[in-house]
């Protein structure tokens, strides 16, 4: 790996790509060099990509953008480093063709991910480019699973003497390849696997001592779940957050309602205001205009 710093700068944008699954240039630029010459950041991946270590597509469109991607060694080595391990990198993100057909749904995730981390950095909270993490399989019993686009870490800055609230959220970025039905279920599958516990292979769960499962390991509060609307319009905004207030007042749904907060937006608005602005709307009152990280 010549020339390559695994030490540093190239060792994060490596180990961006391989979580984020793939980003343009100018994403990587914001993701982890923002505060140098964007020409520095092209010849960053240009270096993994001599190294063996990253790939990359030229999309047809003004510009040709460039798209970049881990390649299978570049994997490899990335989810060895004690910052990647226990990621679960998608089969075919260094399979160029699959980037194609994924393209477009895959860099709106990191562009909804670029958008958290630049509004931590105006207002003084902390999310770190590893802190997002897409596509974490959570297993709902019956051989199904829920699998967000994202999951988010973020702490909010100190306030009022304290030391900053964690939070954690799943992210769904919907870009209207669906119809709102569909988006809809998506609630109902989370509301699943809010009330899932999985039975231990030789034995019953008691109300004493139930079957211990990943996802209550890993979050001692259920994450709020955000869905990022896309390509939509205003109309198709509203049209899609009527078809989740609809599930949301579905029987399986309730409880789910009840501890979870569930916020939608469109991207549009996150990217012009921020995603701490008051641009969210709950799914059980959609009249209201809120800020995620400070509701209810």
């Amino acid at each position: 790996m010549t020339n390559v710093d695994v030490g540093g700068g190239d060792r994060l944008a490596l180990a961006v790509l391989v979580q984020y699954r793939m980003a343009t240039t100018e994403q990587m630029h914001w993701v982890i060099a923002r505060g140098v010459r964007i020409e520095q950041t092209r010849r960053r991946p240009a270096r993994l990509r001599e190294a063996g270590l990253v790939d990359r597509i030229i999309l047809p469109r003004a510009g040709r953008t460039r798209v970049w991607f881990p390649t299978r060694y570049g994997v490899r080595l990335a989810c060895e480093w004690p910052e990647m391990r226990g990621r679960r990198p998608s089969r075919t993100v260094s399979d160029p063709t699959a980037v194609r057909l994924k393209v477009g749904h895959a860099l709106t995730v990191t562009e909804t991910a670029l958008a958290f981390l630049k509004d931590t950095r105006r207002h003084g909270d902390l999310c770190r480019p590893l802190d997002w993490i897409p596509e974490i399989h959570h297993p709902t019993g019956s051989g199904e699973a829920v699998i967000p686009d994202a999951l988010l870490y973020y702490r909010r800055g100190p306030a009022d003497g304290d030391n900053g609230a964690m939070l954690r959220a799943f992210v769904e970025v919907d870009r209207a390849t669906m119809g709102p039905e569909r988006l809809a279920a998506k609630l109902t599958a989370y509301a699943r696997l809010h009330r899932y516990v999985p039975t231990v292979s030789g034995r019953r769960p008691t109300i004493q001592e139930p079957a211990l499962e990943d996802r209550r390991r890993h979050y001692p509060l259920f994450p709020q779940l955000l869905f990022v609307l896309d390509r939509t319009g205003p109309t198709g905004a509203k049209t899609r957050i009527r078809a989740l207030r609809a599930a949301a007042s579905e029987p399986v749904a309730f409880s789910f309602l009840h501890d979870v907060p569930v916020l939608a937006a469109p991207l549009t608005d996150l990217l012009r205001d921020g995603p701490s602005a008051p641009v969210w709307r709950p799914v059980q009152d959609p009249a209201q205009q809120v800020a995620w990280h400070r509701w209810p």
